[in-house]
């Protein structure tokens, strides 16, 4: 997965104590609902005034009779980004919508739990500029993919999008944009529309 400096979260701050000076503010956490009601869950997150992103993309819905519609595709099943505080978040999680929240399994907390899992906001921005820019598909990657070559998209709607480039079997290319601890969003590209970096 390709990172910068701002892809990683701050110095961990004093947990537990949310509102006060030096006390972590909202973050992005992972709600795992049910399947088919990610914007619902939204939409219900919302009325209570909590904010909120499902991962869309418009798509043309052509059904058998020939009847076309454009729709709001959910890119990454079952999944809702909350942008909240701890506090909250430990409310929200006893809303009867909420299954649970993802947790970052690979994190050290030297207890029995592991830590919730926390998406750097810079992610959560990169996903939301190639979902509402990207002129192909956007498809997701939930488990780790081999890393090819780090590259930045230098033309076309992604253009200043950094990721990773691999070959397909039959010849084409697809750019991965990694999502921390969920895997990558990927997209077809045509490879003379990105430049290798280091």
């Amino acid at each position: 997965m390709i990172t910068n400096a701002n892809d990683h979260a701050s110095t961990p701050e004093p947990q537990g104590l949310d509102g006060a000076v030096g006390v972590s503010g909202p973050k992005w956490f992972v709600a795992i609902v049910n399947s088919r009601h990610e914007k619902k869950v939204a939409e219900n997150l919302q009325q209570d005034g909590i904010r909120c992103y499902v991962a869309t993309q418009k798509e043309m819905k052509v059904w058998k009779n020939g009847k076309r519609k454009t729709i709001d595709r959910v890119v990454i099943p079952s999944v809702v980004f909350i942008n909240c505080t701890e506090k909250e978040r430990r409310r929200i999680v006893g809303l009867p919508f909420i299954y649970r929240f993802m947790v970052n399994r690979s994190a050290e907390s030297g207890t029995l739990n592991k830590p919730v899992a926390v998406i750097p906001d810079v992610q959560i921005q990169k996903l939301q500029f190639m979902l509402g820019q990207s002129d192909f598909p956007v498809n997701f990657v939930p488990s780790a993919f081999k890393i090819k070559d780090n590259v930045r998209v230098i033309r076309g709607s992604l253009k200043g999008l950094y990721g990773q480039i691999m070959e397909n079997s039959d010849g084409t290319h697809t750019l991965t944009v990694g999502i921390e601890l969920l895997g990558g969003a990927s997209v077809k590209i045509d490879p003379h529309d990105v430049e290798k970096i280091d």
